[in-house]
């Protein structure tokens, strides 16, 4: 039996499960940060951001709720890339799932401060002692302090995408396309969110790069999710051929 095609057949349950969660979670991102994360913070000025918590109690809530699905799909997502490439290269594939799993705690963790920010709001911290301007500015601070962990996390993400990106260029299968978006992406992360942690001051450097890898890495990671979900795992043959799979040549006699 073809070695190549036994590797493939079991491929594509995982490749499903992947695909359909990487989809919910762009869903699930463009609701709580492209949305409303961005409606109800006003960077720097802690009066508008609690005036926003405070009269989209609901809509806050529903961001919190869109964070934690996109945590468990995170979860998910290790598991089924890592039993997806365990064929490809068993350790670069644990090593990829192990980085995921370490981004999400950092997820974890940085949900937790939005979840801060609900009981100062919906608890009873105005009356009992604390003034509106105090409770502003703590609500402020822990948005500040999500965003902060969540770029530390972002920084492994991309080097859960680096692995990725290598291990889809390894396995002849992916497309070309989406390897090099894959790596690129791994690198726009690293730059992008080490730029925002270690040169805040100079926050036109994290913009301007931001600016520069969007592109590539939405293409990379919705293009990825879309082959899996619909491609993944389904290939008789690599889409390219690599040393490993290539036959030598018959010599003419």
């Amino acid at each position: 039996m073809n070695p190549l095609r036994n590797d493939i057949a079991g491929r594509r349950k995982p490749a499903l499960i992947a695909g359909t969660a990487l989809v919910i979670m762009m869903i699930a991102a463009a609701f709580s940060y492209g949305y409303v994360h961005g409606n109800l913070l006003v960077p720097g000025d802690a009066a508008a951001t609690l005036n926003h918590v405070t009269t989209s109690g609901a809509l806050f809530r529903g961001e919190i709720l869109g964070w934690l699905v996109i945590l468990l799909c995170d979860i998910v997502v290790a598991w089924a890339c890592y039993v997806f490439f365990k064929p490809t290269h068993p350790h670069l594939s644990l090593l990829g799932g192990w980085l995921r799993i370490t981004y999400s705690a950092i997820l974890g963790i940085a949900i937790m401060q939005l979840l801060f920010v609900q009981l100062l709001v919906g608890g009873d911290a105005l009356s009992s002692g604390f003034t509106q301007e105090q409770v502003g500015a703590q609500v402020l601070l822990y948005f500040e302090a999500f965003e902060q962990i969540w770029s530390v996390g972002l920084i492994i993400f991309g080097g859960h995408l680096l692995i990725l990106g290598l291990l889809a260029l390894k396995s002849g299968h992916v497309p070309r396309w989406i390897d090099i978006l894959l790596l690129i992406a791994s690198a726009g992360y690293g730059l992008v969110h080490g730029a925002q942690i270690f040169f805040a001051e100079h926050g036109g450097i994290g913009s301007v790069l931001e600016m520069v890898f969007m592109l590539p890495m939405t293409a990379g990671e919705a293009g990825f999710a879309l082959w899996l979900l619909f491609r993944g795992g389904t290939e008789k043959r690599p889409l390219r051929d690599s040393p490993a799979t290539s036959s030598p040549e018959t010599p003419s006699s």
